[in-house]
């Protein structure tokens, strides 16, 4: 019963005072206390995601701490390195939440690695492969506002960890007392013994080292002479994404400098949002700048604005990022003879269409996956048993994530900052630039255009309502969005007609080419749907979008 865990924690003498007088403010109020008792926040593939403060259903110390102890009962039956990699981003108490994972798992006669400052996604994931590590955590809530955190976990391969482990650990999670069921050793205590240790700086260098051997053109970045604004969006981007860049003229949003999980400027820190970049939108005009990027709070996305010849900005698409990036990769590897036999890209299966016929164009291999950039990364480990990692050039979603290296398995602002500004530097020593080049794009392949609208179902019904609204749509499916009649429907829980695992997933393809995806999402409560249409100019593509957006409203509303 709520009530009664309510004031189990309320008697409890807590680490957090912070906790305690949460628990005191809302004493009496059933609906508080039911919204941070009535359920626990569910350790999935994901990890764990929620809003900071007291209870279950919290992102908290003793969250963090029964968690890792679910981990850690499950890293004890891999053998191997008996190792976890640590890291963690600018939000507020990813500091604390680290260490005491650090405590935990010490305490379990597990080794730890931790890196000494906050860093970003792409370098826990290398951390996890470079010390072979059994597993990785990475405490962030990615680009959620500022009063949410989470727990990222990862397996061996530096993949977000799998469903068969993660269904382990949430196992071994629910035998472990929230309060009491974690085991620890003080942060000191695990130094003092060696169990825990920083990360080192060979595994640092590495890092960068691998980064740097990606790129197409090196060092064009040095002689072009562009000028470029960046906003690590008070995260943990700052030092490593600038980290030999080889741009002179950078301008950094002094706002959005520093790590700050209060996120003071941007209420919603992520790069695909218009107001998160409209600050580093504002530097650009005052500055000239040709480039404009912003990476999100652990640094796995990046968003980019780019200078328009009229003297405007124009932000490009994380769809339209992606389609440049294969471009850019394939054309200059070609012409630098670096270019593997075969090559392969892999793409979420929401990510623009364009990109295959790009890709086909080139000779690439493109390969679609589920959403999740742990498939893109299970893709790189199938090339990589067969010995044939080189063939991998690039992976990318649609959500401004970014790869284009086997070093890491998941996506990496770095490398996403790095080939973005040498694309830019490399179309402006030519005379050109990235938005002369994606028109060009678009008048040899079409004016395709891709959208993403989300339905949010916030509290605790809003999974009971999102599972309703799939489950009617799969028991009496549209004929028809918008007049355009459906002459596909794909449902990728079905897997003997996809041949990839299952997943909540509705593909419908309509007449005349357009398709619609729908698909709750994994780590929000929110329904997402993607809209693709083709046009002989964006204004057809628009309207066509308008009138299927406006169709799919009062199903998902």
């Amino acid at each position: 019963m709520y009530i009664d865990d309510y004031k189990r924690w309320l008697s409890a003498d807590l680490e957090d005072p912070a906790l305690t007088d949460e628990l005191r403010k809302i004493e009496g109020q059933d609906n508080e206390i039911k919204e941070r008792f009535a359920v626990a926040l569910k350790f999935g593939t994901a990890g764990l995601r929620g809003i900071l403060g007291a209870g279950s259903n919290r992102m908290n110390i003793y969250v963090v701490r029964q968690a890792t102890q679910g981990l850690a009962n499950w890293v004890k039956t891999q053998g191997g390195s008996q190792l976890v990699a640590i890291s963690y981003d600018s939000r507020i108490n990813s500091d604390v939440f680290a260490r005491n994972a650090a405590c935990v798992l010490a305490a379990n006669g597990i080794r730890v690695r931790i890196y000494d400052a906050l860093m970003p996604v792409p370098a826990l994931s290398f951390a996890t492969r470079y010390y072979k590590a059994n597993a990785g955590i990475m405490i962030t809530a990615s680009h959620n506002p500022a009063k949410y955190n989470g727990y990222k976990a990862y397996g061996p391969d530096g993949c977000q960890m799998t469903d068969d482990a993660a269904a382990v650990v949430y196992a071994e999670i629910q035998k472990t007392d929230i309060l009491t069921g974690a085991e620890m050793m003080s942060f000191e205590d695990g130094i003092a013994k060696g169990l825990i240790e920083y990360v080192g700086e060979d595994c640092k260098e590495a890092l960068y080292s691998a980064i740097e051997a990606c790129a197409v053109r090196p060092g064009i970045c040095k002689t072009a002479g562009l000028k470029l604004v960046y906003s690590p969006l008070n995260g943990s981007g700052l030092v490593p994404v600038l980290h030999d860049i080889g741009i002179d003229d950078i301008t950094i949003v002094p706002e959005q400098q520093y790590p700050d999980g209060n996120f003071p400027t941007c209420p919603y820190p992520n790069p695909e949002i218009f107001e998160a970049l409209r600050l580093g939108l504002e530097l650009a005009e005052k500055t000239g700048a040709d480039l404009m990027l912003a990476t999100d709070p652990d640094a796995d996305r990046v968003g980019i604005a780019i200078r328009c010849p009229d003297g405007s900005y124009e932000l490009v698409s994380g769809n339209e990022v992606g389609v440049l990036l294969l471009d850019y990769i394939c054309q200059g590897r070609i012409e630098k003879g670096t270019m593997p036999k075969r090559p392969v890209a892999v793409k979420s299966l929401v990510s623009t269409p364009l990109a295959d016929i790009v890709a086909a164009d080139y000779g690439v291999e493109m390969r679609n996956v589920l959403t999740g950039f742990k498939w893109i990364g299970d893709q790189i480990a199938k090339l990589e048993a067969a010995g044939e990692v080189d063939r991998f050039i690039l992976g990318f979603e649609e959500s401004y994530g970014y790869l284009a290296g086997p070093y890491v398995r998941d996506k990496d602002a770095i490398i996403g900052s790095m080939l973005i500004c040498e694309m830019a530097a490399y179309y402006r020593s030519i005379g050109s630039s990235i938005k002369a080049r994606l028109e060009a794009i678009y008048a040899k392949y079409g004016r395709y255009l891709n959208k993403v609208n989300s339905f949010e179902f916030p509290g605790l019904s809003g999974m009971d309502k999102m599972a309703g609204i799939m489950a009617s749509l799969r028991e009496k499916p549209p004929v028809e969005i918008g007049g355009y009649k459906v002459t596909k429907i794909t449902d990728y829980q079905n897997t003997a007609q996809t041949g990839l695992p299952a997943a909540n997933v509705l593909v419908y393809n309509l007449e005349g080419g357009a398709t619609v995806i729908v698909r709750p999402s994994g780590t929000e409560p929110k329904i997402k749907t993607y809209f693709t249409t083709l046009g002989k100019d964006l204004a057809e593509a628009e309207a066509q979008e308008k009138v299927l957006a406006d169709a799919l409203k009062p199903i998902l509303a």
